[in-house]
Order: structure tokens, then C-alpha cells, then sequence
């Protein structure tokens, strides 16, 4: 036995996909302790947009660290914090007018998410969430309550309150606005749901399944928020920082939520960051009245300011993004249509994208069969069955080519059809 059989709780849930030791990684690349090099379209679950170990963020950490910069600054100022909000106010806020103060919360998604709904609940003075049906917005309680899937909500242990889901767009098949829908519910005083605080919003769900919600359909959501007085939260906590193409996935909506949720990618490095932007009038807090003692990760600040200034002073790099999405979709699509005899199909958008198939099971064979050649992917969905590529943004258009040639060798195992070798498959 390891010391990971030994020692190590049953909830690990990566370690039994990827059942190897790494070592290093660089890149879009993954090394394990015997020399193997695995493609990683997996990208740490979304928090490393920016790559493994990216050199000149490592650069700047290091050379913070060696000057015996402040690691561990609860909420008090620092001059790498300072250079955060500087970097964020300049490369994000200016260019798409927006006006957001920035509440720093413990370290995680999770804990983003929950300071939101508390704040809500204090702006509005009201208990219910509007949430919708596959979302996943974290796993402690005030979190689980808006997320969908079973399997998380099973391990609470205890009752789940104050939310409503309502269906997500898509969900009552075409034709169908679940706008509508919850602006009569919410119009109705007997329709047996309260009047929420908040309203909260993946704009494209990641562990539900890439479910991508059109552009009309959140403008249609915010406007009944907006008729019934209701905040509007988007949790951007793993669709943000660029993986759809830009900075926010809600861009293209022309949407203003009054809070967003962002984690994962934001410190660029992998190093734990979460924080809540809130628009002025809602930042109704009182000193300490929210806090965590590591809200202050100043390893963070300077990667991501650095980031920030690197991929985002220009539109280059969202370009690029757009790019390799682009390409991405059209090779999902023809693996889709080749080998899925009409029970294939893609699904999400940006580099947040992948292919749906009929079981859990099917997606599964497909994932290990991927990593029996070293690419690394996994699944989502409430059944598990889309696979998901969530590649690091700085793949290049090669790397990116070689693991879709490995994806469309496992699919067509799986779906028991003949493919030619590729060379990036053989190798």
C-alpha cells in the first residue's frame, strides 16, 4: 500500500481517474514521478487558465517571495494587494465601465458564493435564492442549498433551505423561456415561492453538464430581476477569467450583475483566491461582520496582478482564446457527427466545451481509454456524461490538435468504430 491508501480519505475523487503520481508540470503538460508526460485538459477543475507554473508569473512570485514579501496579511493592506486592485481597477473595471467594490472572502469558490448570499439577504432583508436546475455553486450548506446535483446535496447531513431552482434555459427543451416562468411564479403571491433576495446564475454551467445559457435568455433574467427587485448574482467561478472568450462570460449579454463570484483561475497560478465584487450601493457590510483569516493570500495578489497586466492590457490574448475555441467546437462537432450515429452531440462554449454522450458509462470508457494514451480529461453532468475539455487557455493550437486526436481515438473505441491511427494518438 502507498501512504495515499494508507493514510488518505475515501472522498478522493481525482486520484481514482488519474491513478499516477505527478511530479511537475509546465505548460499544458503534466509529468509524472516516471518521466510520462500527460496533456492536461483538465487545467486544476478550471484554476489554471494561465497554465502550469507560467514563467513569468513564477518569475514574479519568486522574486516576492525572496524579498520577504508578506505572505499572510489577514485584511490589512499591502502593497501586493495594492497592485491587485490597481491591476484589476485598470486592465478590467475601466475598460468595460464597471463599478464594483471588492470583497476579499476565505480562499475558495465556495466561500465567494456564500458571502454572496449573505450579503443578499442582508440588502433585501428576505431568505429565499433563486437558483436553477443543474447548477453547482460549491459544498458547504448555504452552497449546496443552490446546487443541484445529488450526490453533493446527499452528503449534507442535514436539511437544505431557503432556495428555489427553477428550470435553467434549455431545460424545458427549445421554444421554451424559463424567464417567463419565473417572472409569473414571482408575479403570482399563491404561487407558493417567496419573494428571494437573489437571483443566482451560471452563465454557462460547468459541472452541470456545459450547459450554455443564450445571450437573450440572461438578458430576459435580468430584466425580471430588475421588475421584482431582486439581485442578480453570476457565479463566474469557473467560466470567468477568460474561458469563454472574456474576461467575464457575461459579456456578450451586455448583463450588470449587481455581485459576481470569482475563484479558480483568478490568482493565474493555482494559488487559493476567491473574492466578491459587489456594486457600491449593496456593500452594506459592517466591519468584520464577514471574515476568514486567510482572505489575504498575498502570494495570490502578485500572481494575479501580473496576469492581469500580461493577458489582459490588450484584447490579444481573448483573441487568441476565441480562436482556439473556434477551433475546438468544429473538431467536437465532427467527432460528434463521425462516430455518435445522431446520439452525439456538443455542447458549452469558449474553451469550456465537449461532447455529450448517451450514459455516464459510454463518457466514462472514453475518459480512461483517453488517459491509457497520457491525456488527461474528465466528465460533467448530472449523469457524468459529457466529457469536458477545460484546457488551459495558453495551449497551443499543436497540444490542442494532439489531445482531440487522442479524444476522437477513445471515442471511436468506445463507440466501437474504426479510426486511423493518428500520429498524435500513436506517439
Amino acid at each position: 500500500m502507498t501512504v495515499f491508501d494508507r493514510l488518505e480519505s475515501e472522498v478522493q475523487s481525482y486520484a481514482r481517474s488519474f491513478p499516477v503520481t505527478f511530479e511537475s508540470a509546465e505548460g499544458a503538460w503534466l509529468t509524472d514521478e516516471n518521466g510520462n508526460r500527460y496533456l492536461d485538459f483538465l487545467a486544476g477543475a478550471g484554476s489554471l487558465n494561465y497554465g502550469h507554473n507560467h514563467p513569468a508569473l513564477q518569475e514574479k512570485l519568486i522574486d516576492y517571495i525572496k524579498s520577504n514579501g508578506i505572505t499572510h496579511g489577514l485584511d490589512m493592506h499591502t502593497k501586493a494587494k495594492e497592485a491587485f486592485l490597481n491591476a484589476l481597477e485598470t486592465k478590467i473595471f475601466k475598460p468595460r465601465d464597471m463599478e464594483y467594490k471588492v470583497q476579499f472572502t476565505g480562499p475558495t469558490g465556495t466561500n465567494a458564493v456564500e458571502a454572496a448570499l449573505k450579503l443578499a439577504r442582508r440588502v433585501k432583508g428576505r431568505e429565499t435564492i433563486i437558483s436553477f436546475t443543474n447548477g453547482f455553486h460549491g459544498c458547504t450548506l448555504g452552497s449546496l442549498a443552490i446546487t443541484g446535483n445529488e450526490h453533493h446535496r446527499g452528503a449534507a447531513g442535514v436539511s437544505l433551505d431557503n432556495a428555489v431552482a427553477v428550470p435553467f434555459d434549455g431545460y424545458m427543451g427549445d421554444g421554451a423561456d424559463t424567464t417567463e416562468y419565473l417572472d409569473r411564479v414571482l408575479s403570482d403571491n399563491s404561487s407558493g415561492v417567496a419573494l428571494p433576495a437573489a437571483v443566482i446564475v451560471e452563465t454557462l454551467q460547468g459541472e452541470g453538464g456545459l450547459n450554455a445559457a443564450d445571450f437573450g435568455w440572461l438578458k430576459n433574467l435580468e430584466a425580471v430581476c430588475r421588475k421584482h427587485d431582486i439581485l442578480l448574482i453570476v457565479d463566474d467561478i469557473q467560466a470567468g477569467c477568460g474561458r469563454t472568450g472574456t474576461f467575464f462570460s457575461f459579456e456578450p449579454a451586455g448583463i450588470k450583475p449587481d455581485m459576481i463570484t470569482l475563484s479558480k483561475s483568478l490568482s493565474a497560478y493555482g494559488l487559493p483566491l476567491a473574492v466578491v465584487l459587489i456594486k457600491p450601493e449593496f456593500d452594506v457590510w459592517q466591519p468584520g461582520e464577514h471574515n476568514g483569516t486567510f482572505r489575504g493570500n498575498n502570494h495570490a495578489f502578485v500572481t494575479a496582478a501580473a496576469a492581469l497586466d500580461l493577458f489582459w492590457s490588450d484584447d490579444a490574448f481573448a483573441a487568441d482564446v476565441r480562436d482556439k475555441a473556434e477551433f475546438l467546437g468544429k473538431r467536437l462537432e465532427e467527432i460528434a457527427e463521425r462516430y455518435g450515429d445522431g446520439k452525439l452531440y456538443r455542447k458549452g462554449r469558449g474553451l469550456m466545451q465537449g461532447i455529450c454522450f448517451e450514459s455516464g458509462e459510454m463518457a466514462s470508457k472514453v475518459t480512461k481509454e483517453c488517459f491509457r494514451h497520457n491525456l488527461v480529461i474528465e466528465t460533467s453532468g448530472p449523469e457524468d456524461e459529457v466529457v469536458k475539455c477545460l484546457v488551459p487557455l495558453i495551449i497551443s493550437k499543436q497540444d490542442l490538435a494532439h489531445g482531440l486526436d487522442i479524444l476522437e481515438l477513445a471515442t471511436a473505441k468506445a463507440m466501437g468504430k474504426d479510426v486511423a491511427p493518428t500520429k498524435a494518438a500513436a506517439e
